[in-house]
């Protein structure tokens, strides 16, 4: 791949997504951006087949039409997730700003922030590609009629930051309904029907904006499902009392908020955040414990006004200004934890239920049903 400098590009028919592969000839470390759920086996045999270590999963915006299959490789492989900031994919280990680049082995990825699509949409700058999502595609441009998408931020996006690449810079787009698969910037500029008009004149920003502003497009079949999946790397969940919690931060005033189990297990997976189980040796070796955790005990008794070892255990085993997320037992003794570590400079988060998660009708516990009896990993000694 290196010699051509071409990514391998997947389609899937269902929603007319591309996906690609990029990787780093020499370290085997991989890139792939916008996948899909349905074709996540296709997704690992490509990985076995070349012999790559996926270490990045990229999105270009919370997608409408398909569900992205981002948390089953991260269970799968352990990639990092990066995804736009303004998308506001939480779970996402990686919030992209623009000008941020990722590296590959001695590859190097840049993202940019294209909004118009979305609020959020970014296009992706490696070597001489773009990956430009649903901001430009060949012949056209994506909508901008829901998800904070603008017309007049697509047109920016589009003459003042991706028309400004090189002409001979190949747009590999997230779409395509024609049976194309690739273009370029300098084509783009001469005959994307968008943005010139009849006669081949660039459109000015007005009438591209009244073009698009009347479209009167369809919505999109999967949105309603696709969106909400999408903002949690695409994992399915059902409808219940507790949804608002399941994978949202509920702030609170002394530290970064609480979360539910689920959240702190996608966040440990993604490598966003280091779980901390405060529970006793005992506890843990008597109940079972969480599979790559951090194991350090939160000895405070009535009277106590510091815990130097716990200070010190954290501050040895994480670096400051990390993502901390506390797990205990029930979820009490992991609030006065999290304010600790919040004190000692880190962004702290306290697990709902903890790991047993017995009810006793506080606000920051619920039924029964902590990280131990919500199917999340964990083992017994």
């Amino acid at each position: 791949m290196n010699e051509t400098y071409s990514p391998i590009q997947f389609f899937d028919p269902t929603s007319s997504t591309f996906t690609y592969l990029l990787f780093d000839a020499v370290s085997r470390e991989a890139v792939i951006i916008d996948p899909v759920d349905s074709q996540l086996a296709r997704d690992l045999g490509a990985l076995k087949q070349y012999g790559l270590r996926l270490k990045y999963v990229m999105e270009t915006h919370a997608h409408a039409d398909h569900i992205t299959s981002a948390a089953a490789l991260i269970e799968h492989t352990g990639a990092m997730v990066a995804t736009p900031i303004f998308c506001n994919v939480t779970p996402a280990a990686i919030q992209l700003n623009d000008g941020d680049v990722l590296t590959f082995g001695s590859e190097k990825i840049e993202a940019m922030h294209t909004a118009g699509h979305t609020a959020g949409s970014m296009s992706f700058v490696w070597r001489d590609n773009v990956f430009t999502g649903d901001t430009l595609l060949i012949g056209g441009c994506g909508r901008t009629d829901f998800q904070s998408g603008s017309a007049e931020a697509l047109y920016d996006s589009v003459m003042l930051i991706l028309f400004k690449l090189p002409d001979h810079t190949t747009v590999w787009p997230a779409h395509d309904y024609k049976g194309q698969t690739k273009s370029s910037i300098g084509y783009e500029k001469k005959h994307n029907q968008r943005f010139n008009d009849e006669h081949g004149e660039r459109r000015s920003k007005a009438a591209f904006v009244e073009l698009m502003n009347a479209l009167n497009l369809p919505k999109p079949r999967l949105i309603d499902q696709a969106v909400p999946a999408n903002l949690f790397l695409g994992v399915h969940h059902d409808a219940g009392a507790n949804d608002e919690l399941t994978y949202a931060v509920r702030p609170a005033a002394s530290y970064a908020g609480d979360i539910s189990a689920e959240l702190a297990h996608q966040w440990m997976l993604s490598g966003r955040a280091t779980l901390v189980d405060i529970r006793s040796h005992a506890e843990r070796a008597w109940v079972g414990f969480v599979p790559d955790a951090l194991g350090i005990e939160w000895k405070m008794w009535p009277g106590m006004v510091t815990n130097p070892s716990f200070d010190a255990e954290l501050k040895a085993a994480v670096p400051a200004g990390s993502q901390v997320m506390m797990l205990c037992r029930s979820g009490v003794r992991s609030i006065p934890a999290s304010e600790r570590a919040q004190s000692l400079g880190y962004t702290a988060y306290n697990i709902l239920e903890g790991f047993e998660g017995d009810p006793d009708g506080q606000a920051h516990r619920g039924k029964k049903g902590g990280w131990r009896f919500r199917g999340l990993p964990w083992r017994q000694n």
